[in-house]
């Protein structure tokens, strides 16, 4: 169970812990070489958040070489299941090393640039987190949007564009689908007056033709999110991404059932000309390790959203380390103590 630092709340509510799961695979001649996975479950919103979830942990531990054949057929109604079977497999591959993408990020010649994430809450207490991520040296800042009150929000975006104009960091906006058919346009002409960047899910997930209306003649750039949770088939895909038509789509592998899925989701993007890029899911450090190496492979430009492996007292010791906006993987720096006391 995962114990957030402090109180983080989003539109969907507050969260001050969560659960997460890990995956040991071993091959039966070489028991002390074990590739770790991570299964991070959001509760509410995980497409496998379900009363058989623990069960089906159990299924794929006792028949382990049967789903290793398929997991991607066999684990599509776990997505997050999938994702860290996924990184099991491929961590054992590499002899456990935790190494499961070799590259410049793994040598530690080269970091990933990312935003910096300001959580919902009184106003005092998201000037503190504005202040910083830009002592932090952050040029990309995401705010959580759509739980406080509106006007609340719209003051303190206000504000910090008075203190820091557009050429000092980008804007990106966050609102978990929490704003209501009847307001949201009118919301987004107000908020678009201060360089937003783009929005994440400004409605809830579900009503293609409304956030395809919204996408077309929306000021503000639209991120789909939470509308791709369940999304499990290519011609799902690509008929979702042509039906709305979003300027951009953001991939989170341990919701999405893991790499391969988020490929095939890059792939019809790409075709569409639709930007992208990848987040964390609020995983522990081995499902961030996991997403942040294979984000290095894919050569994106733009800001990534892999900046939450601070937010726990009891996270998982790691190599990974925010740094000048950047996420850097500096050496071994790996304790599992905190898993190989749990059983």
């Amino acid at each position: 169970m995962l114990q957030f630092k402090n109180p983080s709340g989003t539109s969907r509510g507050v969260l001050t812990e969560r659960p997460t799961y890990f995956l040991k695979l071993w091959k039966e001649n070489e028991p002390n070489i074990v590739g770790i996975g991570e299964c991070s479950l959001l509760k509410g919103l995980s497409y496998d958040d379900n009363p058989g979830y623990e069960q089906k942990l159990v299924e794929v531990c006792q028949d382990v070489n049967e789903y290793i054949k398929a997991p991607y057929d066999t684990l599509k109604e776990f997505p997050s299941i999938c994702f860290g079977f996924e990184t099991a497999i491929k961590d054992l591959q590499n002899r456990a090393s935790r190494i499961l993408f070799p590259s410049d990020f793994t040598d530690g010649i080269e970091g990933i640039p990312i935003n910096g994430l300001i959580w919902m809450g009184d106003i005092g207490y998201m000037k503190e987190q504005l202040r910083k991520k830009v002592e932090e040296g952050f040029r990309c800042i995401k705010i959580k949007v759509g739980a406080i009150e509106f006007e609340e929000e719209l003051k303190f975006i206000i504000n910090m564009r008075k203190e820091y104009p557009a050429n000092y960091f980008e804007i990106r906006l966050d609102a978990n689908g929490g704003f209501s058919l009847d307001e949201v346009k009118e919301k987004l002409r107000r908020f678009s007056k201060y360089n937003i960047h783009s929005i994440e899910q400004p409605i809830r997930q579900g009503n293609w033709a409304a956030m395809a209306r919204l996408c077309e003649e929306s000021p503000i750039p639209i991120a789909l999110d939470e509308e791709l949770i369940g999304i499990h088939s290519h011609e799902e895909k690509e008929k979702l991404i042509s039906t709305i038509l979003p300027q951009y789509i953001i991939l989170k592998p341990s919701l999405l059932g893991g790499f391969c899925h988020c490929e095939e989701w890059i792939e019809i993007a790409n075709k569409h000309k639709i930007g992208w890029w990848i987040t964390s899911a609020l995983e522990a450090n081995v499902g961030l390790n996991a997403i942040a190496q294979w984000t290095y492979t894919l050569n994106s430009k733009l800001p990534q959203g892999l900046g939450t492996g601070q937010l726990y007292t009891n996270n998982i010791v790691s190599p990974l380390l925010i740094e000048d906006s950047k996420l850097w993987y500096m050496g071994d720096g790996w304790s599992f103590d905190r898993i190989d006391t749990v059983e």
